[in-house]
């Protein structure tokens, strides 16, 4: 099964619907949106004040230590060939040296919508 690594932050930041308030609690909606999407393992990386949001089935949560995007580079290289959603050019850089393919937050939101 392909692998997902979404960029939780860039992702919630895509869209100006008030993430901003309450950054767990986005990071959470997201957290359950990913959980009906299928044909992925789906890995979410957060960081900040959605650190502490936790996995559900279907999705794996990596809560950032630090640099969420340190962390998702990380998870990229642990993944070859795993698929980084993030419109972060200089993190899109980075995860395409390790062997990971790129999509941007539209793509995701797209079939999240369907």
């Amino acid at each position: 099964m392909p692998v997902l690594v979404v960029d939780c932050a860039n992702v919630m930041g895509s869209r100006p619907d008030g993430w901003w308030r309450d950054r767990a609690g986005a990071a959470t909606r997201l957290r359950d949106r990913l959980a009906g999407l299928s044909g992925y393992q789906v890995i979410l990386v957060v960081e900040g004040k959605a650190r502490h949001v936790g996995p559900v089935d279907g999705v794996e949560v990596v809560s950032a230590p630090g640099s969420g995007d340190d962390t998702i580079v990380e998870v990229a290289a642990e993944h070859p060939g795993c698929t980084v959603v993030t419109a972060d050019r200089e993190l899109r850089r980075r995860c395409v040296e390790v062997g990971a393919e790129i999509l941007g937050p539209g793509w995701l939101l797209e079939r999240l919508d369907q």
